[in-house]
């Protein structure tokens, strides 16, 4: 399996040597949508999100950009899946409901955990975006399954 990763991918290097030490062949390229795909299957691509604070920048400060790249998938008929990097605590949708965003201490109109919880579950309504969860040290591993190529440890 070889992967295409986005060129604007910021802080991927945990994923990067899970490649390196598993044999999965990486190229960074940019994307048109998401940040990670197999190289020869465009119809799937994921968008990963280091934790619940950054994905609350996509759902708010930039949520016209965010609109537009799941837009492009749909155009492009790609299945477009937001991998969450967010440790051990949340693992679906009813645990991103009962999230204290840490923003809200300094900052009371902040989005808080049902909020963004009922605009996720809107978008996959709408727009058919799939929401996964994991923690950050099986990111690799599961970039590896979605994309059809799971790689034991």
């Amino acid at each position: 399996m070889a992967v295409q990763v986005d060129t604007r991918e910021r802080k991927w290097a945990h994923i990067q040597a899970y490649f390196d030490k598993y044999g999965i062949e990486w190229r960074l390229e940019k994307c048109d949508v998401g940040d990670y795909m197999r190289i020869g299957y465009p119809n799937l691509t994921i968008d990963r999100k280091q934790h619940l604070p950054e994905l609350c920048g996509n759902l708010c400060q930039f949520h016209e950009r965010f609109k537009r790249e799941i837009e492009r998938a749909i155009e492009s008929q790609t299945e477009l899946i937001v991998l969450i990097e967010h440790g051990t605590k949340i693992k679906s949708l009813d645990d991103v409901r009962s999230w204290v965003n840490p923003r809200l201490k300094t900052s009371p109109k902040a989005i808080t955990g049902a909020r963004m919880a009922a605009i996720m579950e809107t978008m996959a309504q709408k727009y058919g975006v799939e929401w996964r969860f994991c923690r950050k040290a099986d990111t690799g591993r599961i970039i590896c399954e979605i994309l059809g190529e799971p790689v034991v440890d």
